[in-house]
């Protein structure tokens, strides 16, 4: 099993970089971290922002496998403690199958993506940079993968 976050961005600033690497180095060998950028829509080509969502949402399709569990991260989401998240980390290792958390672009993620979700979170009820999303959610990984196997990385 695997976590893959898919982040619809352009490149991100070399400090978010440092920060995913930082996190996606720290995971267990068991439960490797990984980030699929899918790249954004143009903003300059005149397309509504449903339009943009639209395609941006057939791109992450065609990155994602296709049996994996699909978290869409959106501010209606429902917000989880770290020990939730924990939980929901322990029985989804016992399912085995990959673990998809999607990260929209500057408008969001299309219906269609979220409609088709197996779950939908937030992290925040803070609007995030996009780019600063990816870090956070990896730290949350983590964190929640320490809780799981009682390291004190974790202090309630």
């Amino acid at each position: 099993m695997k976590l893959i976050v898919a982040a619809v961005s352009a490149r991100p600033p070399d400090w978010v970089a440092a920060g995913w690497t930082e996190y996606a180095r720290r995971m267990p060998r068991e439960l490797p971290l990984e980030l699929i950028e899918i790249k954004p829509e143009p903003r300059s080509s005149g397309k509504t922002a449903q339009a943009m969502m639209a395609l941006e949402a057939t791109r992450i399709d065609a990155r994602l496998p296709a049996r994996c569990r699909r978290i869409a991260l959106d501010e209606s989401g429902e917000a989880p403690t770290t020990r939730q998240l924990a939980e929901r980390l322990a029985k989804w290792m016992v399912d085995g199958a990959d673990v998809a958390f999607i990260i929209g672009g500057p408008d969001g993620l299309d219906p269609r993506i979220k409609d088709n979700a197996d779950e939908t979170m937030r992290l925040s009820s803070l609007t995030l940079p996009h780019a600063l999303v990816r870090v956070i959610l990896a730290e949350a990984l983590y964190r929640a993968v320490s809780v799981t196997k009682s390291h004190p990385y974790h202090r309630d």
